[in-house]
């Protein structure tokens, strides 16, 4: 190895090093932020669904669906 290059290992191995440790500092910081979740409503504050509203179908198979099936040939 030239003396040229033995020179810049130590300085890049160092930059690495500081660019993990920082890495791991922030994702360290953010971890109690990422818990909670963005659209998470409080309990007391929650819309209560109703028996009518939990028992409803909620899926319809509408044109579109019948001609994405057809098209991608799933047997439905």
């Amino acid at each position: 190895m030239s003396k040229e290059r033995e020179d810049r290992a130590p300085a890049r191995r160092g930059l690495l090093r500081a660019l993990g440790i920082g890495t791991a500092a922030a994702a360290a910081g953010a971890g109690g932020a990422l818990a909670q979740r963005a659209d998470a409503v409080p309990a007391r504050d929650a819309r209560k669904e109703r028996e009518a509203e939990r028992v409803a179908a909620r899926y319809r198979e509408t044109e579109h669906v019948q001609s994405f099936y057809r098209t991608n040939a799933y047997e439905h």
